[in-house]
């Protein structure tokens, strides 16, 4: 493939690797067996700042290469962070957009291009955690006379990348190292609270990719998503906790909880309505209270369920533009007083390819330059022109978030948050690397 990064720096030749190594050889069945094997080896042991040190250097000497930055995507979802160890001290943060490390991340494609020195291709490896992109892998690496890279060498970088992906999101909870790493400015206790307490942005499993994101980055605290996907159904959730900062975070985050909670003890849509709704009563004081959408989404015949407790109703997306709003009789927010009424439930039956748009009013309410709110129909307009542009749900997310962070697009007065849940769409396939 003709193209090169022009950000890309040109790093000696780290003294280990032997140059004599036949490229023909480098991916053979032993040599990847004792990269995976030294690595999980190691990686018993390691602290979480070391991960990508151990990374570097197992991949340096199992199959020659050098330059080796292990990047880490930021809150912003707009940069490659290089963690510490191998070269990542002479790599700064890579842009998403407009790099190619940037495009390896949003396509979960192994890219490689040529170096200037013969012999050598620069490869730049998705590191996905399952469906779930958290960065990104280059390094160079020796090819002999191959004016490509060997098929065999990039089936064995790819799934070493995913490997290194489970290392890095297993150490995580044990130091502060990978988390801080993700952040460019300071954070707010409230979303602190959150994100220890939402789950991975992105899961995607054989006909369906659920897909979530939260805004203000650092500053978020009334605003939750979760979701998860069982044996029976795919839960699903949206909150928006009255006020804003601490006390709405807390709200929330005790939300999560419960509604977790009341889920897990096997209880139906209508149970965990009122029990959640008791937990927030119960617990806080009278005026604090929370808007929310509890559904679950039967992946086997596509049939979705939902109760809407006082909140935006979701869309359907199908066929590429949104056909309907999913309304539903609307019961009280939890933590108001219900007045006697049983929460309604409401059905769907989806259509394969369809998709299912859950937000906060933070998202509508964003105001644009002209002083006017973007609205359903720019959320609507937004997201089918996403559609139309065969955009997987993460990326979908991913650049209207960048939409709401931008100054000179929107200003958001709200917090915002969008939980996509796409049904026997297919684009599960297009989220995994080329090899797989």
């Amino acid at each position: 493939m003709a193209e090169h990064d022009d950000a890309a720096v040109d790093p000696a030749v780290d003294p280990s690797v032997d140059p004599s190594v036949d490229p023909a050889g480098l991916a053979g069945a032993d040599v990847a067996a004792s990269l995976f094997e030294e690595l999980l080896r190691r990686t018993h042991l390691t602290r979480p700042f070391e991960v990508a040190d151990v990374v570097a250097e197992e991949v340096r000497r199992a199959l020659g290469a050098r330059a080796v930055t292990t990047f880490w995507v930021n809150r912003e979802r707009d940069a490659l962070v290089p963690l510490a160890g191998g070269a990542a001290a002479t790599r700064g943060p890579q842009d998403v957009e407009g790099t190619v490390a940037g495009r390896c991340y949003t396509s979960g494609t192994v890219i490689d291009v040529a170096c200037a020195e013969p012999g050598w291709r620069r490869v730049f490896v998705p590191v996905l955690d399952g469906t779930d992109r958290i960065g990104a892998m280059e390094l160079e690496v020796p090819v002999g006379e191959a004016d490509e890279l060997p098929h065999r060498l990039l089936l064995v970088l790819e799934r070493y990348g995913h490997a290194v992906a489970h290392v890095l999101v297993a150490k995580r909870p044990y130091g502060d190292a990978l988390e801080v790493a993700q952040r460019t400015r300071p954070v707010a206790v409230g979303a602190e609270m959150l994100w220890a307490a939402l789950p991975p942005l992105t899961f995607a499993c054989d006909g369906l990719v659920v897909s979530g994101m939260v805004e203000p980055t650092y500053d978020n605290g009334g605003d939750a998503f979760d979701y998860a996907v069982n044996r029976e159904a795919t839960h699903l959730a949206v909150f928006d906790a009255v006020g804003h900062g601490l006390a709405a975070a807390g709200l929330s985050t005790f939300t999560l909880g419960a509604y977790r909670h009341s889920r897990r003890a096997g209880a139906d849509l209508v149970e965990t309505y009122t029990a959640v709704d008791a937990a927030v009563t119960e617990t806080f004081a009278e005026g604090a209270f929370i808007t929310g959408v509890l559904a679950q989404l039967d992946t086997g015949t596509g049939t979705l369920r939902w109760v809407n407790a006082g909140h935006p109703p979701p869309l359907l997306l199908r066929d590429g533009r949104v056909v309907k709003e999913l309304a539903a009789t609307p019961a009280t927010p939890l933590g108001m007083p219900m007045f006697g009424t049983r929460p309604a439930v409401a059905h769907e039956q989806l259509e394969p390819g369809d998709t299912v748009v859950l937000y906060t009013d933070g998202v509508v309410e964003a105001r644009l330059p002209d002083g006017g709110m973007l609205g359903v129909a720019g959320l609507v307009d937004f997201v089918t022109r996403e559609a139309a542009a065969h955009r997987s749900p993460p990326e979908t997310l991913r650049r209207l978030q960048q939409v709401l962070t931008s100054p000179d697009v929107v200003r958001l007065d709200d917090d915002a948050t969008v939980l996509l849940v796409e049904w026997r769409g297919g684009s599960e396939r297009t989220l995994l690397p080329q090899t797989v």
